[in-house]
């Protein structure tokens, strides 16, 4: 397959997702629940995975596709789209400023490529496998932060933190006595994608989806930096995931925060 030619598909598509997400922000929302109370879906959600599926499904017919709002729709091939329509579909509805389009291709549990796009800020963030991770056409390289103390972190927390036990406070708190400092701007796609631009030094999350980081797996990696599960083992696309990415040069002491 030609990954470029592929990417040249994917970028118009996400661009054009994210601006009818970008027309919809500033409108009216119709918001509904899904599985929590603060699992929520607007009209926009579903009208971009639509516009997505519908590109993808015409431009790769044997692909299967995997989309947050619309579950799975079967293809024939060893190919995977994992789409998030709208990442940070909670700062949007509320008119917070955070929120993407991310699409990944993904060969059993490999990610082959990614995109990730923030409609408001026109950051187009792309990376194929053996490629390298790009910045509308600038070349990413995650920080050299060497220290925990030296870094800033993001993090975020399960829609069943009200209830469930495993809830990331816990972390939270560790966190806050080892690093810098730490964001928690509501968006997984767009935390991956910042550290591989540099801008963050790591990110840890759990119970996270596939079509949440799937894109930015790839890109971190691309960029030099390093993405492993809570124990520090090589991560695998699948359908629900734990994992920490980071600049490389902080990730043993981010596991060993996580391990205590």
């Amino acid at each position: 397959m030609n990954l470029n030619f592929v990417l040249d598909t994917a970028v118009p598509i996400a661009r054009e997702a994210g601006a009818l997400l970008r027309e919809g922000y500033g409108r009216e929302k119709e918001i509904a629940v899904k599985g929590t109370a603060v699992d929520w879906v607007t009209q926009f959600d579903q009208q971009a995975e639509t516009l997505i599926v519908s590109r993808l499904r015409a431009a790769f017919p044997d692909h299967t596709l995997v989309g947050e709002e619309g579950g799975t729709t079967a293809g024939s091939s060893a190919y995977t789209w994992h789409i998030d329509p709208l990442d940070g579909t909670t700062n949007f509805a509320h008119g917070f400023p955070v929120f993407c389009v991310s699409l990944a291709l993904v060969e059993g549990t490999r990610p082959l490529l990614g995109v990730i796009y923030d409609p408001l800020r026109e950051e187009c963030f792309t990376a194929v496998a053996g490629q390298g991770a790009w910045l509308n056409g600038r070349r990413l390289h995650v920080s050299q932060a060497d220290s925990l103390i030296r870094s800033l972190l993001a993090t975020g927390f399960p829609y069943d933190r009200h209830t469930a036990e495993h809830d990331n406070v816990a972390q939270m708190a560790r966190f806050l006595k080892k690093a810098h400092g730490i964001r928690r701007a509501g968006a997984a796609a767009l935390d991956m994608a910042y550290v591989a631009a540099g801008r963050l030094d790591g990110y840890w999350e759990f119970k996270l989806k596939s079509y949440d980081v799937a894109a930015g797996v790839l890109l971190v990696q691309e960029a030099g930096g390093q993405v492993t599960d809570m124990d520090g083992r090589a991560v695998q696309i699948a359908p629900e995931m734990a994992l920490v990415a980071s600049n490389g040069r902080i990730h043993a002491a981010m596991l060993a925060v996580l391990a205590d």
